[in-house]
């Protein structure tokens, strides 16, 4: 009697495993998988088994050739679908090599052993910067808990020191806070509301550590807030003063501009070639980064004091080459 249920088993598996449209099973590929694995099974038995497999909605075709055979049709994910899967994995900063590695592989196994000799030829993990710290995995899964849960956490924030070890903030002090939303920029980042303080924060999460879910419940968090307009107003995260500007671009920058300030920019055309944007950003070194990249192509019309603080900023940068 159990041979007869591990038949059913074997035979699900091994259609899931070894077979798709470009590999059928035949009869007697499935008689000696079952043979291999100490069951034995007669020819007219397989095909009640594979209707009973049908009926529980399992896809198994059979193909149209003259070569008979069986295979596993429909999968939860198609194999150009897992090909896109594993890229965004590849790309992904905020995953270590190790991690995505253990990823890939268990993408893999969401197809046959042949689809996943194709996807096996694409994986080539560039040697790009990536987090080292591997408790991230775990803390966007706490943090997830969190906040389904309505819950406070806490945890311990740090820096990075010169020689590669950890330097916590607040002398190592415990983070309490309330985890509102996790977001993705080149890094994942939780955005917290701080009761004491009655405003929101942000932090890398692969820089938080020893992070536990409370029992204590979140605070009432106020109703405004706008999660899409605070992530959109922060360039990388960086923390500074959110502030309304006006700058002028060429037209063939149109596309950076879509990139940074979304398609529903306040943009319009005040020249030949030249396009004039006005958009919230938060001022500081990474904004002005930002600009100073596109050189003469950009520049920042107003606020005036901030067009003089990018200028300063510029004219002591450059006076480090001097």
């Amino acid at each position: 009697m159990a041979a007869k249920k591990l038949k059913l088993l074997y035979l699900a598996q091994f259609l899931y495993q070894e077979s798709d449209e470009n590999h059928p099973k035949t009869l007697q590929e499935i008689l000696d998988h079952l043979e291999a694995n100490g069951i034995s099974a007669e020819r007219k038995s397989i095909y009640g088994d594979i209707e009973l497999l049908r009926d529980f909605g399992i896809d198994i075709q059979t193909t149209k050739t003259k070569h008979f055979g069986y295979y596993l049709e429909d999968r939860d994910f198609q194999l150009p679908e897992l090909k896109l899967l594993i890229d965004v994995v590849q790309a992904s900063p905020f995953l270590t090599g190790k991690k995505s590695m253990e990823l890939i592989a268990k993408l893999e196994k969401l197809t046959s052993r042949h689809g996943a000799r194709q996807l096996r030829r694409q994986v080539y993990v560039m040697n790009r910067v990536r987090t080292v710290n591997e408790a991230l995995y775990y803390a966007v899964d706490g943090i997830n808990t969190a906040i389904n849960e309505n819950k406070k956490i806490s945890f311990r924030y740090f820096d990075w020191t010169v020689d590669g070890q950890k330097a916590y903030r607040h002398d190592g002090a415990l983070y309490v806070t309330d985890p509102v939303a996790l977001c993705v920029d080149r890094h994942y980042y939780l955005v917290a509301y701080d009761e004491a303080l009655g405003d929101y924060r942000h932090y890398r999460v692969d820089r938080i550590s020893n992070l536990t879910v409370l029992e204590e419940k979140r605070c009432a968090l106020p109703e405004n807030f706008d999660l899409g307009a605070y992530t959109k107003t922060i360039f990388d995260m960086y923390n500074g003063q959110t502030t309304m500007v006006r700058l002028q671009f060429e037209e063939k920058l149109i596309n950076v501009i879509i990139d940074r300030f979304g398609a529903d920019a306040h943009m319009h055309a005040v020249g030949e070639g030249l396009l004039e944007v006005s958009a919230p950003v938060e001022v500081g070194p990474t904004f002005f980064g930002w600009l100073f990249q596109l050189g003469k192509q950009a520049k920042l019309l107003s606020p005036q004091p901030i067009a003089e603080q990018f200028t300063d900023w510029c004219r002591e940068t450059l006076a480090q080459y001097e």
